[in-house]
């Protein structure tokens, strides 16, 4: 387990001689043609018990702690449907075979700063030590992880470059357990960031220091389906789900109010050196809806008896009684008798 140097949206930085990786990520980003939300939920596995989590930000932040049961909603909204499709002859899993058979099949993310490091604001959000910083050098976030007991790695230092370049501004989170002397570990609570964004993007590019492959996993909420402008790097993301959102209650149904178009985009990144910059989202073509869906494949009865066995049994049935039929027909048919025979006829 390598220092987790990157994550999908952000940096996440360890303290001295400890180690921190982050196992999962989910994220959902909201975008209603003015402003932006991110809300993220980390889980991370280590012995670290402090770490830093570093995020770009293209305009001033604000930052809440979100709503854990969001996720919850989430995964029920984009849950696969199940359906059953029947197939005529047996398969393996039918009788007179084994087990019975499961078929899965799935239709298979500016404020300029000054020159030294500004800190525009500083709060404690449950194990969350947040504070917002600006800054046109990436030294600027250094002395604050520094101050704060953290090393920037020197590879980190070039890749927020771009970012300073664009007079981006930060999210820069310590991370503290409730507990001393309790290692970071777990399903941390989740984030909530708001900004203004006059077009939607979800930072990527710090996953480019990642030692291994990167799975993206971003929930979309806006008026309409939408799309990555680009791959940025790797395979295109696939549409696991498009749809619109059914519920209007609890969480999800606050955070789609006059967003209600959910998407759902899943990216793998097998070469995370090759990612290229962050996804900015656009409006895709047409809101077609994508549903994944589960068949259980099943085999076909008539009365719980496989119509199989009817076809066979009832043809041999019919050959077997076309047979019989024959016989009798034969049996009954009346027999001639041969011709008589003349007698001889007497000799001279």
């Amino acid at each position: 387990m390598a220092p987790a140097y990157a994550c999908g949206c952000g940096a996440m930085v360890p303290g001295p001689a400890t180690r921190i990786a982050v196992s999962d990520e989910q994220s959902v980003l909201r975008w209603d043609g003015r402003q932006e939300q991110i809300v993220m939920r980390l889980t991370v596995n280590g012995d670290a018990e402090h770490a830093a989590w570093i995020m770009p930000v293209p305009h001033r932040a604000t930052v809440r702690l979100g709503d854990p049961a969001l996720f919850d909603q989430l995964s029920e909204a984009v849950a696969p449907v199940h359906r059953t499709r029947y197939h005529f002859w047996p398969r393996t899993g039918d009788w007179p075979f084994d087990d019975r058979h499961l078929v899965g099949d799935g239709a298979p993310p500016p404020a300029a700063g000054g020159a030294r490091v500004g800190v525009v604001g500083r709060q404690r959000l449950g194990p969350f030590d947040v504070a917002r910083l600006t800054a046109t050098d990436p030294a600027a976030l250094q002395d604050w992880l520094r101050d704060h007991g953290f090393a920037l790695p020197g590879r980190l230092r070039t890749a927020l470059q771009p970012y300073v370049d664009r007079h981006w501004e930060y999210v820069a989170v310590r991370l503290v357990p409730d507990t001393r002397g309790t290692p970071l570990h777990g399903a941390l609570d989740p984030l909530h960031l708001t900004f203004a964004a006059d077009r939607p993007v979800y930072p990527m590019r710090l996953s480019r220091l990642a030692g291994g492959p990167q799975w993206l996993a971003l929930y979309v909420l806006a008026a309409h389906r939408m799309e990555t402008r680009s791959a940025i790097g790797g395979p295109r993301p696939h549409v696991l789900f498009a749809g619109r959102v059914g519920t209007r209650q609890g969480p999800l149904g606050k955070l789609a109010a006059g967003t209600p178009y959910l998407t759902t985009l899943t990216q793998v990144f097998p070469e995370p050196a090759r990612i290229s910059g962050d996804h900015e989202l656009r409006r895709a073509a047409a809101d077609t809806p994508v549903q994944p869906v589960v068949y259980e494949d099943e085999l076909r009865r008539v009365a719980g008896i496989p119509a199989w066995s009817l076809t066979i049994g009832g043809t041999l049935a019919v050959l077997v009684a076309a047979a019989a039929l024959i016989v009798v027909r034969r049996s009954r048919r009346p027999v001639t008798p041969p011709p008589p025979v003349s007698p001889p006829a007497p000799l001279g």
